[in-house]
């Protein structure tokens, strides 16, 4: 029993932590302008302090030499769900406008905010290292792939720009990450009191984007959580497709038991927490990324005490 209360620890955390924004918004501290800026603080200060930070901090050359073989499991898995989510939006007939939203949300999983705590609490510090590489994989396809196709939600569609296509692929989270991949490979240290800069502006991340996804439920309105084919097919690959993919993808890929087991409950983690923030940022429907957070995080109480059962 204490195993599995541990498992869902995270997942009590930020349903708290949205309670705040949603209870603040409740009594009218936000407006749609400081809305707004708290997902610009989110993704353009406070995540690239983050990855640089956690890169740095985490990861050795060694490690991350030693690790990038393992990179190639997750990146195949996001690849086939990518495919299988163009084929539902094209099956369903999922609202034009919720389609890059759609795909985004189908093939990332929330691998840190809800992962890393589920994985330390189920493994242990000996899954880190597996949590991290899949960290990798998930961050690089959602701020590359997963934020341009957010984007083109919200857009009015036109020719295509290669300057303007880099700048939306190069992100500021993104090029954090890269930064504090370049840092590691190259042995470089940064003075102790920026890298405690970068560790205090990171340390925002977590608070300010579950305060942003509490905003944006409440201006959405709880009475539009529901369960409509749009909703329920991400439902089906976040908690179905994700995790039986992985699985079935070990069928022919060798790996450690331990490796096979956190992959498998990465798969099956919510829906990314800055979904929404990144919808709000580039004026594509962030009250339905929201609400799908909202019903992933929920669910997780039941799914990842399920998957513990099955995979320990």
């Amino acid at each position: 029993m204490g195993v599995f209360f541990s498992s869902i620890s995270g997942i009590l955390i930020i349903i708290g932590l949205i309670a705040v924004g949603y209870g603040l918004s409740a009594l009218g501290w936000f407006d749609d302008k400081s809305t707004r800026l708290i997902a610009k603080i989110v993704t353009q200060v406070a995540l690239p302090a983050y990855m640089i930070s956690t890169i740095t901090k985490d990861f050795t050359a060694k490690k991350l030499i030693k690790l990038l073989p393992d990179l190639g499991v997750p990146v195949l898995s996001m690849t086939i769900l990518i495919f299988i989510s163009i084929l539902l939006i094209k099956v369903l007939k999922i609202d034009p406008k919720h389609k890059g939203l759609f795909s985004s949300m189908f093939f990332n999983s929330n691998t840190v905010f809800v992962g890393l705590p589920v994985n330390m609490a189920l493994f242990g510090e000996k899954s880190l290292p597996y949590v991290l590489v899949y960290y990798m994989a998930n961050t690089t396809f959602f701020w590359t792939l997963g934020t341009y196709l957010i984007q083109m939600d919200g857009e009015v569609k036109g020719h295509f720009k290669l300057k303007t296509t880099l700048k939306k692929v190069f992100s500021p989270p993104l090029l954090g990450f890269i930064i504090g991949l370049i840092l590691v490979m190259l042995h470089i240290q940064l003075p102790k009191f920026l890298m405690s800069d970068f560790q205090y502006l990171g340390g925002l991340t977590i608070p300010l984007s579950m305060i942003f996804i509490g905003i944006s439920i409440y201006n959405a309105g709880l009475k539009n959580v529901s369960f409509h084919k749009d909703n329920l097919a991400i439902l089906f690959g976040r908690f179905l497709c994700a995790p039986l993919l992985m699985a079935g993808l070990f069928l022919f890929i060798p790996a450690t038991p331990l490796m096979k087991q956190v992959f498998i409950v990465q798969a099956a983690m919510p829906v990314m927490t800055n979904a929404p923030v990144v919808a709000n940022l580039y004026h594509a429907d962030s009250d339905y990324a929201a609400i799908m957070v909202t019903e992933t995080t929920l669910l997780s109480l039941i799914v990842v005490p399920i998957i513990m059962t099955i995979i320990k």
